[in-house]
């Protein structure tokens, strides 16, 4: 039990890296009112630039423009989703997180900035309720014909490494619900997914699970917005039956894992389940193990493990694959 209590998540400290020039350009950036209440802000959650007004009550072009020096000097993070873009804390931010520390929390105007952001969380999350309930009937229709998705994420638990990662992505993350289960064993967990109302749902069941260090964007997964080698474990999750190029995207997912990284996908084996395709897009009715093998070894990876999780009609399969080591380290091992 208390193996499972505790946090797999490192607490490293990483001052040595951070230079002069970069403790400067921040606290010139950070050195104003605003600005200081904007980082204890974004230190909760994504927020945009219409939400930052509401809660400060001030206008468009000068809330852009703290959030543009403070991203400019390497403490807040932008990214766009659709006309929308998000700010949140910088996910090296050091001296970001140094300064937050310092902030009285007992400040009156941080105790009205927090009662403010509530609101602006309870509204996502009504409008994420919303677009749920209102496609809750058909999802339940299909959960229905394979086995609990509790079963399925013991699978995928018991294939990511037992002392968590640094960094993990949920390719496809929909509700976010990879991200709730998994998140905590990972210090920086992000996920991906294409539509914004499904990325409504993951940040309010984000927020209601208070995992600040995990969090959401829009982008495609063909084409992912990260570096590669940016991750430790990638997680691709009733994904694949929807698309046109699974292949492509399992490449894409190899791409962004650092050597001896590890994919873990789950989704549907060969089935005859026609109505499948109208009722609920499916691309592809399922998936044989050497179709996906082939996949993975065109990607780089190397298949470890494969378990098939029977239900009625249809079956489960998780697949577990894992990115080369550098020969170096190979010989080394050896």
């Amino acid at each position: 039990m208390a193996d499972e209590a505790r946090d797999p998540r490192p607490t490293t400290s990483r001052s040595d890296e951070v230079r002069l020039d970069d403790v400067l350009t921040a606290l010139r950036a950070a050195a104003e009112p605003t600005r200081l209440r904007l980082l204890a802000l974004c230190a909760e959650g994504e927020l945009t630039v219409s939400e930052v007004m509401h809660i400060l009550g001030q206008s468009q072009p000068r809330v852009s423009r703290h959030l543009r020096l403070l991203t400019e000097a390497g403490l807040l993070e932008r990214f766009r989703e659709g006309s929308w873009v998000f700010h949140r804390l910088a996910r090296d931010a050091e001296i970001a997180a140094r300064l937050i520390e310092l902030l009285p929390p007992g400040d009156a105007q941080l105790a009205l900035d927090r009662e403010r952001l509530r609101e602006v969380r309870a509204r996502r999350a009504e409008a994420a309720a919303g677009y749920f309930s209102r496609n809750a009937p058909q999802w339940r229709e299909l959960r229905r014909l394979y086995v609990t998705e509790h079963e399925v994420e013991r699978v995928i638990l018991s294939l990511l490494p037992e002392d968590g990662v640094e960094s993990l992505i949920d390719i496809g993350t929909g509700t976010g619900r990879m991200l709730e289960v998994f998140g905590g064993k990972a210090a920086r967990a992000e996920g991906i997914d294409l539509s914004r109302d499904m990325l409504a749902v993951a940040r309010a069941n984000l927020e209601k699970a208070g995992l600040n260090h995990c969090a959401v964007r829009q982008a495609d997964l063909y084409q992912l917005p990260f570096d590669g080698h940016a991750f430790d474990a990638a997680i691709v999750h009733q994904v694949l039956h929807y698309l046109d190029d699974p292949g492509r995207a399992i490449q894409e997912a190899a791409r962004v894992l650092r050597p001896g990284g590890r994919v873990v996908i789950a989704d549907f084996a060969p089935h005859d389940r026609e109505d499948l395709r109208e009722q609920h897009a499916h691309r592809r009715l399922g998936f044989a193990d050497d179709e996906v093998d082939a996949w993975l070894r065109g990607a780089g990876l190397k298949t470890r493990y494969i378990e098939h999780l029977p239900g009625d009609p249809l079956t489960v399969t998780v697949w577990m694959a894992t990115m080369a080591e550098p020969a170096a380290n190979n010989a080394t091992t050896a």
